[in-house]
């Protein structure tokens, strides 16, 4: 099979030169006014500089190997747009360690994490988790995408990070998965690495998510923590609207773009550069 013919015939991967800044007077619960939203993206956030840093590292093992002037081209937007990812993440962190949340204790964490997988895990293993995280990383973005009432609870300056990012995540969603198919093939790795990271990733997200709620006082309040895992998992059900698209990965003939999200990707394409106006921002393209 071609390594890349279950891609759209629109499937490009650009790469936007981004240049974040948040202000202090952004509020505090800038997700919503709700402490377990906005803490649980400060979270994720303070995993992405070190996690996009492991997955171009695991492309890059196998870069060499590929073949497909199409899929080599498209790796090269992957490695530019992830690197982007960890750069204006890094920013947010910034901010919100200003703000005295501990991030940093979150970043030191994934950093020995990814290093103790870099040592035990085969280059084979570090892709195919890869291609995990990278189904996990599409799938939450296609949803935050379809649902906008979710993104208008976002404090401006921050909801443009959030659509930048999910846009991107959509752009490159498949290329992991393509080295990997062009190179390792085994559909043993791919399912069984996914089933240990499903485990992995819920747990820490869980552990650093726990962690920001504790410092800020809000691990106790149960009213709020009854809610937000209400909306999470009973209704609307955010991560239960998940599952049919997490558990497409285990098919042997799965491929990401039979999930094409190309139309929402245009409109966002658009919101976004209205949004970055709106604050004064542009995306130079690369």
């Amino acid at each position: 099979m071609n390594q890349t013919a279950s891609l759209p015939a629109s499937y490009s991967i650009p790469v936007r030169r981004m240049d974040f800044s948040f202000d202090d007077d952004i509020p505090e619960n800038w997700f919503g006014n709700d402490p377990f939203r906005t803490l649980l993206l400060s979270a994720l956030s303070g995993t992405f500089p070190e996690g996009e840093r492991f997955f171009v590292d695991s492309v890059r093992l196998f870069q060499d190997q590929i073949t497909d002037p199409a899929l080599r081209k498209a790796v090269r937007g992957f490695i530019g747009q992830e690197a982007h990812h960890a750069k204006e993440h890094n920013v947010l962190n910034n901010w919100l360690k200003g703000r005295g949340l501990p991030v940093h204790k979150i970043e030191a964490m994934v950093r020995e994490g990814l290093g103790f997988m870099r040592q035990k895990l085969s280059p084979q293993r570090q892709l195919a988790m890869t291609c995990a995280l990278e189904h996990f990383t599409a799938i939450m973005a296609e949803l935050l995408l379809k649902h906008p009432e979710l993104l208008e609870q976002m404090d401006p300056r921050l909801r443009a990070l959030w659509i930048w990012h999910a846009i991107e995540e959509s752009e490159h969603k498949a290329v992991a998965f393509d080295v990997y198919q062009a190179t390792v093939k085994s559909y043993w790795v791919r399912v069984s690495q996914m089933a240990f990271n499903t485990l992995e990733f819920h747990f820490f997200i869980s552990l650093h998510f726990l962690r920001l709620l504790k410092h800020t006082g809000h691990l106790y309040d149960v009213r709020m923590m009854a809610r937000g895992l209400y909306e999470l998992y009973v209704s609307p059900g955010w991560f239960r609207k998940l599952v049919p698209a997490y558990l497409a990965y285990y098919h042997p003939n799965f491929h990401p773009w039979q999930r094409n999200n190309e139309a929402e990707l245009a409109h966002w394409r658009q919101e976004l550069d209205r949004l970055l106006a709106a604050n004064g921002q542009k995306a130079k393209i690369a």
